[in-house]
């Protein structure tokens, strides 16, 4: 088992000898400028190395550059080889990558969420309070109404105690 870090150095490796391949030494027009490589995996044992691209077209352009990659993929292997020099050169796999339908579709909720916020302030614009205006309950004072400790108590005590006298 290799380390991380040397994973991590052949993964960088790999994404910039495959991406360096693609732009100047490969000449199949299914991969043309609409290719691009976003990220590059390795196992921990360096003998497999996921590469993932993107293209910038439709569907139809999508494959054909999926194809192409295939075709591709041993010249693509050997210029990892010559430019990486390990013992056992990675085998290469090239997954489409979904980080772009994923941002997109991000994109398109948050459009969304947007248009509900500005729907929302739209209709609170000249709403009012369905109560008072503060919320909080404060209790009532009554007036009115003696306290348990007043002067009325104590002359009920010294009527108490002069009764007791008699």
């Amino acid at each position: 088992m290799a380390d991380n870090a040397r994973a991590k150095r052949l993964a960088d490796l790999i994404r910039e000898v495959v991406a360096k391949k693609l732009q100047r030494g490969i000449k199949d027009p299914r991969l043309g400028s609409h290719v691009t490589i976003t990220d590059t995996r390795v196992t921990g044992d360096l003998r497999e190395a996921t590469v993932f691209y993107t293209v910038y077209g439709d569907d139809e352009q999508r494959a054909e550059a999926a194809a192409g990659l295939e075709s591709a993929k041993g010249v693509l292997r050997s210029a990892v080889g010559a430019a990486a020099g390990v013992k056992f050169t990675p085998t290469l796999t090239f997954v489409a990558d979904a980080l772009p339908d994923t941002a997109k579709t991000i994109e398109d909720l948050l459009d969304k969420a947007r248009a509900k916020d500005a729907q929302v302030r739209e209709v609170s614009a000249g709403a009012t309070f369905a109560g008072d205006a503060d919320p909080y309950k404060k209790p009532e004072e009554d007036e009115d109404e003696p306290d348990d400790e007043s002067d009325g108590d104590e002359s009920d005590d010294d009527e108490k105690d002069g009764d007791a006298a008699k």
